[in-house]
C-alpha cells in the first residue's frame, strides 16, 4: 500500500492526519486557522477611542469642576454688582428729580449722562453674568471651541476687573485668572478635547 509522494502537498499524509499550517488533506474539512501574534509581543486590547487614539477622560477633572464653580461664583458676583448699580442709577434718577436741583443745570446734565451710563452698565453686568452661567453649564459636553471661549471670557473679565473697576474688581480679576489656568491646564485640555459620545 502505498501512501503517494510525501512532497505532494495534495495527497494523503501518513497517518491519515491533514497537514498542519498548509492546505487541508483531500477529503478533511478545512479548520479555521487561528490568528498568529507577532513574535513574542501579546496583543494589545483595542483602545477605546477608535483609530488609536485614547477616547480621553470619562469623568470631568478636579480642575475643570473648579473653573465651572468659579463660573457661577462670577454670575453670581455680577448679579450682586448689578443690583448695586441699579439702585445708584435709581438714587441719581431721585436726586435728579428733586425740586432743589433741578434748577442747577451742570447737575442735570450730569445726571443724565452718569444715569444712562449706570443703566448700560447695569445691562451689562446681568448680560457678563448670564454668559458666565452658559459657559458653565456646557462644561460637561463641550468640546475645544467652549474651551476657547472660556479662557476668552476669563482674561476679558480679569481685563475689565483691572480696569476700570480697580477696587470691586480685584475678585473678578482672581477668579477669572484661575478659570484660565484651570481650563488651560492639561486635564482641562484632555476634558475638552476627549472624543464626544453621542
Amino acid at each position: 500500500m502505498s501512501f503517494g509522494d510525501p512532497n505532494n502537498p495534495y495527497g494523503q499524509q501518513q497517518g491519515g492526519q491533514p497537514q498542519q499550517g498548509g492546505q487541508p488533506g483531500y477529503g478533511y474539512p478545512q479548520q479555521p486557522q487561528q490568528s498568529q501574534q507577532g513574535y513574542g509581543y501579546p496583543q494589545a486590547p483595542a483602545a477605546p477611542g477608535g483609530y488609536g487614539f485614547p477616547a480621553g477622560p470619562t469623568e470631568m477633572p478636579g480642575g475643570v469642576k473648579a473653573a465651572r464653580v468659579l463660573l457661577y461664583v462670577i454670575a453670581g458676583l455680577q448679579a450682586i454688582g448689578a443690583i448695586f448699580v441699579v439702585l445708584a442709577a435709581a438714587a441719581v434718577n431721585a436726586a435728579k428729580n428733586d425740586s432743589t436741583m433741578q434748577e442747577d443745570v451742570q447737575f442735570q446734565q450730569l445726571a443724565d449722562y452718569s444715569g444712562g451710563v449706570l443703566w448700560a452698565m447695569a445691562a451689562f453686568a446681568v448680560a457678563w453674568g448670564v454668559f458666565a452661567v452658559v459657559l458653565a453649564a456646557k462644561f460637561g459636553k463641550g468640546g475645544n471651541g467652549l474651551r476657547i471661549t472660556t479662557i476668552v471670557f476669563g482674561v476679558v473679565t480679569a481685563i475689565l476687573g483691572i480696569w476700570p473697576f480697580v477696587v470691586i474688581g480685584l475678585i473678578h480679576t482672581i477668579l477669572a485668572i484661575l478659570v484660565v489656568v484651570f481650563v488651560a491646564k492639561s486635564d482641562g485640555d484632555a476634558w475638552f478635547n476627549r472624543q464626544q459620545q453621542h
